[in-house]
């Protein structure tokens, strides 16, 4: 570990956590959130869902298998900050190429370390997901009514338009043949990557299907430009009613009758189009430990989820989407914790959606079915 310095976790509400600095020294602001994964905090790291946050974790014990090449599930670390209990003293791992703390200081993201986390996650789930900041080494020392003054003046989550700012830059192809799959591809997907993770496309060409993930700001034409089966909305950061451009974007697909199957903010997005409201929930639903109900079969499934907001939808009933061309819609999955909308399924058109992650990188892997679903979804069009 390198030299220790002291660090400070500070929330909009004026409440203050002492530690010790981990990875880079200096001053981050971000939306405090808790995240419950006990494994997998490389791919939490690297999810794109998760810029301007600072990310606190509820697992006691992080780093202990360092830092891999594998694993990530982006380009980058896109975390504002990170806060943990108990920081490992050396990794233990066959894959790991150096420790967690060496790749904060890499990626210049601000850490803080010997926090009581269960005290910071018990807090946030009373008041709800705040503004914070951490401050290490010299900004450590300012006066901390400065540093509470500093936190609040931050931008909101709520209306922060996100996507573009973690999309790719250039459009690119992931290839069924280079991921085991034998023979031609079953169908083509073009994927608008609002933050889409590294495993997405990857699950989806292991089925057979040769996905374009074209950036954030595609418009119809480029969509139409790969001549695709299907489209796919991915997992991203930031609040779905800046997201107009999207959602125009799929009400063209919707109304063209192109299969469509949404992630996270795809399902979000999903929601607006159909004339559905969102708004942001108290403290959203981050881990890889959240149990979701399947209404369609009546069965529980473990969820990895990463969101702030959510659709308003009704749960329990079939009802006429308010933008009615689009006909019927059902609540598929909902939260089995605070029963918030996880999946919504039209009966008219050829389109669904979930709230959570069937990829799941680091697991579990209950829900990727759903993939298969989206194959079978193009199948039957085409067949039509």
């Amino acid at each position: 570990m390198s030299t220790i310095d002291p660090a400070l976790l500070v929330l909009e509400d004026g409440t203050v956590h002492e530690g010790t600095a981990y990875g880079a020294r200096g001053s981050r602001l971000g939306e405090a959130v808790f995240a419950t994964g006990m494994t997998g905090y490389q791919e939490t790291l690297t999810d794109p869902s998760y810029a301007r946050q600072i990310v606190v974790q509820t697992a006691p014990h992080i780093g202990n298998t360092g830092v891999n090449d594998e694993d990530p599930e982006s380009r980058r670390i896109w975390v504002a900050g990170y806060v943990v209990r108990d920081a490992a003293r050396r990794p233990s791992n066959w894959r790991s190429r150096r420790s967690l703390d060496e790749e904060l200081v890499a990626q210049d993201v601000v850490g803080i370390q010997g926090v009581d986390t269960r005290a910071v996650t018990r807090h946030l789930r009373t008041a709800g997901a705040m503004k914070a900041g951490i401050f290490s080494g010299e900004a450590a020392s300012r006066p901390v009514a400065e540093l509470v003054d500093e936190v609040r003046s931050q931008p909101s989550m709520k209306g922060a338009r996100l996507a573009e700012e973690v999309t790719t830059e250039q459009a690119y192809v992931v290839e069924p043949s280079g991921h085991g799959w034998q023979g031609e591809p079953l169908a083509v997907v073009a994927a608008l990557d609002l933050g889409i993770k590294t495993m997405t496309p990857v699950r989806m060409a292991e089925r057979g299907l040769r996905v374009h993930v074209l950036p954030a700001t595609a418009s119809f034409a480029d969509i139409e430009a790969v001549s695709p089966d299907g489209v796919f909305l991915s997992n991203g950061p930031g609040d779905p009613a800046t997201a107009a451009t999207q959602v125009g974007l799929l009400r063209e697909v919707l109304d063209a009758g192109v299969p469509f199957f949404g992630i996270c903010f795809g399902n979000q997005i999903l929601g607006r189009a159909l004339g559905f409201g969102t708004y942001k929930l108290p403290f959203g639903h981050r881990g890889i430990n959240q149990p979701v109900m399947d209404h369609l079969t009546g069965k529980v499934e473990i969820t990895s989820q990463n969101h702030g907001f959510a659709v308003d939808a009704p749960v329990g009933e079939t009802t006429t989407a308010p933008e009615s061309r689009y006909g019927r819609v059902q609540v598929s999955h909902s939260s089995l914790n605070d029963g918030v909308v996880e999946g919504l399924r039209c009966l008219d058109i050829p389109a669904f959606s979930v709230q959570y992650h069937p990829e799941a990188a680091a697991g579990p892997h209950d829900s990727a079915y759903l993939f298969d679903r989206f194959v079978e979804l193009m199948k039957v069009k085409d067949n039509a």
